[in-house]
């Protein structure tokens, strides 16, 4: 990565951290997707109960595979049959694992869903959320970052997922109300009651959708 960009992100990192803070929420800043594992596993800790949404930044930094084969009880969605009892176990997990549609610079995170499973648990269950952001999802403000949330990542996310959505084939949002839509649920998280609760790591990279 050219140098002056590393230098970017360093500095643009430090005004989001500042930005959680405000919110009563932490960031972490990892150089490299290394850095990212690292910091993760020690916000976890040994034993935890872990849960997660569809993260892929989580499985580009080696995670998902760090917590399933670790000393962790991995809360492996895909293999449980019934969709609410895994919902309802990951709403109990010592920690959730979550990528973010898309962060502001003072610190505000933006989501969307199809079943709410993932921005149910960030808001309320587990006692911990861990964020994996890369720099890439970075946005001067809520517009741009629900503009960011609906035009990048729900088109890939709904072309990953096989779905016949409007954005599918154009790859913007047409607002719809698709049978397949996954912008379902919206959810901005601007503070945390909960001191201690949400985590962001920022990654110097770009991962996820």
């Amino acid at each position: 990565m050219d140098q002056m960009i590393i230098k970017r992100n360093e500095l643009l990192a430090k005004k989001v951290m500042k930005g959680l803070e405000s919110r009563n929420m932490s960031g972490y800043y990892a150089a490299n997707k290394e850095e990212a594992l690292k910091t993760a596993l020690e916000l976890i800790g040994e034993g935890a109960t872990v849960a997660m949404g569809g993260c892929m930044t989580a499985n580009e930094i080696g995670l998902t595979e760090a917590v399933k084969t670790g000393k962790y009880h991995f809360i492996d969605r895909a293999a449980i049959a019934d969709p609410r009892e895994a919902l309802l176990a990951a709403y109990d997990a010592d920690v959730f694992l979550s990528g973010s549609n898309a962060l502001t610079e003072d610190g505000i995170l933006v989501n969307i869903d199809g079943n709410a499973n993932r921005v149910s648990a960030i808001a309320q269950g587990p006692k911990k959320v861990i964020f994996l952001v890369g720099m890439n999802k970075v946005c001067p403000d809520v517009d741009s970052a629900m503009k960011r949330a609906r035009n990048v990542a729900a088109p890939v996310n709904a072309q990953r997922f096989g779905l016949s959505t409007p954005c599918s084939k154009t790859g913007a949002c047409s607002d719809c109300k698709s049978p397949d839509t996954i912008c379902c649920q919206f959810l901005i998280t601007r503070f945390s009651r909960h001191a201690g609760r949400i985590h962001v790591i920022l990654i110097n990279d770009t991962l996820g959708f």
